[in-house]
């Protein structure tokens, strides 16, 4: 196991897109890690960065600076080598880069009214798209190219997202999704569905986002609480899993098609079961575990579901159990890994399978 030690706090924490290595950004500079082994990758120390995003598993970087020194604005975004340690292109905004998004087409900056799209080889504008001001930089990307979707804020009063495919140029959809504001989002990496919380943080709603309809309602919780990340299992099909991390300290899973249980007859995958026919705003206990006391309470936490595997009856393929891999980054500097498992009576098992500093 890696053992590795700081005294700087995550400003900034990413995965890939197909979570094979994370970068975090600290005062100091940046790291990038292989997931499946913890290994440190590389390191440049020149200065605190707040978003440091990487490319699948290529040498390309998307890095801003948190401006404590003038080469390091947040105004500033460099696409950088991390193999031969060059920046490549820089990029500048009369504003503060609030986040970044890419996949092999596009390259996607999100500032405080606008969402910039770019065809990342020729860096050349591809959109514009005025926002309503987004001062967290809220977004969710698909970094499929087939349903390459981005997700943003569509009100400042209300939980509503716009859905725009940036790789057609147009938008999509508007979903309707919570009476607060949105305070979370994620795509599921297929582009297929949407899921999103609101600042009351209590419920998280999933999305269909081939016709905007509501697939499916979750409580995480009787009393509000700020959501701090959604993410999707790594399913090419369906997602199986989704997962949040709160200002609880607990991490919230919501699970669906499991053989035992009336709904999943008609499919195993996540979802699946219920898009058939008329969808109610169904809150089902039976669907939703909590890993308790994961990280401390107030800590901020990315997460995301990095491995899933189904077992299924040979016989009948109806699903027995689900295996899934849970990785965590804590804004205080750990990384924390769950094995998870869940039988055919969803009922659900962890263990904490490694821990280390970053």
């Amino acid at each position: 196991m890696a053992n590795h030690s700081s005294s700087s706090s995550i400003l900034c924490a990413s995965f890939n897109q197909d979570f094979s290595y994370f970068a975090v950004g600290t005062r100091d500079g940046f790291r990038i890690f292989d997931t499946n082994t913890g290994k440190l990758c590389y390191e440049r120390a020149v200065g605190a960065f707040v978003i440091v995003e990487m490319l699948f598993s290529s040498s390309l970087l998307a890095i801003v600076g948190a401006g404590d020194q003038p080469s390091l604005s947040p105004r500033r975004l460099c696409l950088f080598n991390k193999a031969t340690g060059a920046a490549l292109r820089e990029l500048n905004f009369l504003t503060s880069i609030l986040a970044v998004r890419m996949n092999r087409q596009r390259l996607v900056v999100i500032l405080q009214d606008k969402a910039y799209v770019y065809e990342i080889n020729s860096l050349s504008i591809v959109d514009i798209i005025d926002t309503v001001p987004n001062i967290k930089g809220l977004c969710a990307f698909s970094p499929c190219l087939d349903a390459c979707y981005l997700a943003l804020p569509a009100s400042t009063t209300k939980g509503s997202a716009l859905l725009y495919n940036v790789m057609n140029r147009h938008l999509h959809c508007e979903i309707d999704a919570h009476r607060s504001p949105l305070a979370a989002m994620a795509l599921s990496s297929n582009g297929m569905y949407i899921a999103t919380a609101s600042e009351q943080g209590t419920i998280i709603r999933v999305h269909l986002v081939s016709d905007a309809t509501k697939s499916y309602s979750f409580r995480r919780g009787t009393y509000p609480s700020t959501i701090f990340s959604l993410t999707f299992g790594p399913s090419k099909q369906l997602p199986d899993i989704l997962a949040a991390s709160s200002s609880s300290g607990s991490i919230h899973l919501f699970t669906l098609g499991f053989a035992s249980h009336p709904r999943s007859k008609s499919s195993s995958g996540f979802l699946g079961s219920i898009i058939p026919g008329a969808v109610s705003d169904v809150l089902d206990p039976a669907y939703h575990h909590v890993l308790h006391n994961t990280v401390p309470a107030g800590v901020k936490s990315y997460i995301i579901i990095r491995k899933v595997e189904n077992l299924t009856d040979s016989s009948s393929s109806e699903l027995l159990a689900c295996r899934a891999i849970l990785s965590v980054i804590t804004s205080n500097g750990f990384f924390k890994e769950y094995n998870l498992s869940i039988n055919a009576r969803n009922e659900l098992s962890w263990a904490l399978g490694r821990e280390f500093n970053l």
